[in-house]
């Protein structure tokens, strides 16, 4: 990875940072990207005093704006891959989600995938790459709770596919990433909770929750340039729960 450059879209969430944090002891030069000015400016404070050899520019972004999304990567050019770590969790049933509550779901999780993979594809388009997309374990198995997340999330996989097929001639891959519940400050209304955190690690087969470096090393596997052979695909990274029956 040394010298390409990515671009991290939601790059100072729990996963995202993390992701940045690989990438750049990769030796990769990084276009970081994020909503709120701040974390973004004190994420690249910490990777340019950690790893001084590489670049990293910034841009604060409104990912569920499209135009916003079509800037940073013109201003990003040619790039070797791009993640888009954007997304929300909504546990309610759907007779107790409002419209508002949907809409903003489906904007934060599918609208920024879709956006992304637009910008992205175009920026890739001269040499091929690598886009990583974040699904979620909801959206393969029914989980209680999640309609409005499942729903979103099964639309980011329906799109990695399509994407995958027509982006491929091209030398442009098109993965996700599906994790399960991941201790992060998106979720720690349920990490912090110790009974809510008990029936979650009850949940996952192998026994806890997982950590932001779990699911950042899947995504910086499928962004490597040496993963040439892998497209289209959905890659659990959820402690066994899409596919495992707990005891």
């Amino acid at each position: 990875m040394t010298g390409s450059t990515f671009v991290i879209v939601g790059a100072t969430g729990g996963i995202g940072s993390e992701v940045c944090r690989k990438l750049a002891a990769a030796g990769a030069n990084l276009c970081l990207a994020a909503r709120t000015p701040e974390p973004l400016a004190a994420l690249a404070t910490e990777l340019m005093a950690a790893y001084p050899a590489s670049t990293f520019a910034t841009r604060t972004v409104d990912a569920t704006r499209s135009a916003d999304v079509e800037g940073l990567f013109q201003e990003a050019g040619t790039v070797a891959g791009a993640a888009n770590l954007v997304g929300s969790i909504l546990l309610k049933p759907a007779h107790l989600t409002t419209d508002e509550e949907f809409d903003t779901t489906v904007s934060l999780n599918l609208s920024t995938a879709f956006a992304v993979t637009r910008a992205a594809a175009r920026a890739m388009t001269p040499t091929g790459g690598s886009l990583v997309l974040m699904s979620s374990v909801a959206a393969a198995i029914g989980l209680t709770n999640h309609e409005a997340i499942a729903a979103a999330k099964a639309g980011v996989e329906g799109l990695v596919r399509s994407a995958a097929a027509t982006y491929a001639p091209r030398g442009i891959r098109v993965n996700a990433v599906a994790p399960g519940l991941v201790r992060t400050p998106l979720s720690s209304r349920i990490t912090g909770n110790e009974a809510s955190l008990k029936a979650s690690v009850a949940m996952h087969p192998l026994g806890r929750v997982g950590e932001p470096a779990d699911v950042a090393a899947a995504v910086c596997w499928l962004l490597d340039p040496k993963t040439t052979w892998v497209t289209g695909q959905v890659v659990g990274v959820d402690g066994g729960l899409g596919r495992v029956r707990a005891r």
